[in-house]
């Protein structure tokens, strides 16, 4: 038998051993290990440092603009923090509308090499002969990534208060603090369905590059073309013969076009940042009877009202992620 024979019978021997092996334990042992080291690597990835050094100078920008129209109506507005996310002054769009571009893609680039990286320096092995079970492993680097995530975009919103402050000498009140949480939350859920995303074709292609293109081509989809298909979609299934067809065909567009994560987080910071909305679809006549209209919502009806957008960003993420974690554990891992 020759070395390279016995080098390979060995290494299918161990491969053997690491797939029949008992769990002993909880499937979450090591999970805290993987999600610092990492976090670690997040971090200090030049990808990363990139991407942070583009977003932190669009909300330096934007926000510096933003301030000096705010300047002129500070004793008019009391949501003035607000406006700092919303207010757009030509050539640069608002900071709400750099987000709808920035947090997919650093989404993405966080885990769209989570899986198969491992697999591509040959690692995946050594790793699962460790006391770390499949399960703690995908789980760990998601949870770090979404944490990576969250500390990125805490960062830019106190970046954001702060410069508020110094820029415009008052300070946010309550209502305007709680609704920016909120706004943040619903930004760190968006971001976590396209991480769920990239880690599901992670998982199922072994070139990150692949990975990279697919998670991409299905976040342009669903941000370019999935208003344009939910139009012709809602032709085709409610089709236009009395007039209230024409309500129900506005209605069965806008439920196909919340399939789209963008179209719910776009109208979770429609209600949070505008207090004025009372509404998010189709509003009648009828229904405006006894409404003061240009009055806020008070915050918890505006959560109230946000509500389902928020598990259902919430629930896409979770549903990937469980995709993923199924076909993780289906894999065949080699030495």
């Amino acid at each position: 038998m020759t070395e390279a024979t016995l080098r390979r019978s060995t290494r299918r021997a161990a491969t053997e051993i690491i797939a029949k092996r008992e769990r002993e334990g909880s499937p979450w042992a090591g999970l805290w290990s993987v999600v610092f080291k990492e976090m670690a690597d997040h971090l200090s990835s030049t990808r990363m440092f990139i991407l942070n050094a583009l977003i932190l100078l669009a909300a330096v920008g934007t926000v510096y603009v933003a301030t000096q129209d705010i300047s002129q109506t500070i004793s008019q507005d009391e949501f003035l923090y607000l406006r700092l996310l919303t207010t757009a002054h030509d050539p640069l769009p608002a900071f709400v509308g750099l987000l709808v571009f920035f947090i997919p893609l650093i989404s993405i680039s966080l885990t769209f090499d989570a899986v198969n990286g491992e697999f591509g320096r040959r690692t995946m092995s050594r790793i699962l002969a460790q006391p770390i079970y499949r399960d703690g492993l995908l789980l760990g680097k998601f949870l770090s990534s979404l944490l990576t995530l969250a500390l990125v975009c805490t960062a830019i919103w106190l970046l954001i208060f702060g410069m508020g402050i110094l820029r415009l000498g008052v300070a946010p009140g309550g209502e305007e603090v709680g609704r920016a949480l909120l706004f943040l939350l619903a930004t760190i859920f968006y971001g976590g369905i396209w991480l769920s995303l990239a880690l599901v074709f992670s998982v199922i292609f072994r070139q990150a590059a692949t990975a990279a293109l697919a998670s991409i081509a299905v976040w342009l989809f669903f941000t370019v073309f999935w208003s344009m298909i939910a139009g012709a979609l809602a032709q085709a299934i409610t089709p236009i013969q009395t007039l209230a067809d024409i309500l129900a065909q506005a209605n069965t567009e806008l439920a196909l076009s919340r399939i789209s994560p963008d179209t719910l987080y776009a109208e979770a910071m429609v209600a949070l940042l505008q207090p004025e909305v009372r509404s998010l679809g189709i509003v009648l006549p009828t229904q405006l009877e006894g409404a003061i209209l240009g009055a806020p919502l008070p915050l918890a009806e505006s959560t109230l009202l946000i509500w389902p957008q928020l598990t259902g960003l919430i629930a896409g993420s979770i549903l990937l992620f469980a995709l993923a974690y199924v076909l993780f554990q289906r894999q065949e891992i080699r030495a």
